[in-house]
């Protein structure tokens, strides 16, 4: 009987850390640029725009275009998440802009530019 415990103790403590790999969330890595800024917590959802301006929605490759039809599409169904915008330090500010102006244009109000936290530039 002991033994079998042990075994199912192993298997719930395996299944445990298979539960923390898959939570983890696995994006595009970017360089923020540097700024004070608030923490959002909770459910969100993340536009990334990489250094050479490609855009990922939720870590999916698509164009500004896909991505404000995406959150016109959430909008119908009541989706109320925090939009934060990723944006690499390399990438051009025209594009962050552009896609900040249509989804508030599109009636979304909480979109807001991610930053790394610190204050003052590397």
């Amino acid at each position: 009987m002991t033994s079998l415990m042990d075994v199912m103790f192993l298997v719930l403590v395996f299944f445990i850390y298979c539960i923390f790999d898959m939570s983890v969330h696995k994006g595009l890595k970017v360089d923020l640029p540097s700024a004070a800024g608030a923490v959002e917590r909770g459910e969100r959802i993340v536009v990334t725009i990489a250094s050479d301006d490609s855009m990922r929605f939720n870590g999916m490759p698509m164009t500004r275009d896909e991505i404000v039809g995406r959150f016109k599409e959430l909008k119908g169904v009541k989706m109320d998440f925090p939009i934060l915008i990723s944006g690499d330090r390399k990438s051009s500010l025209g594009t962050g802009i552009e896609l900040l102006s249509e989804l508030k244009a599109a009636g979304f109000e909480k979109v807001t530019f991610q930053v790394d936290g610190e204050k003052g530039g590397r």
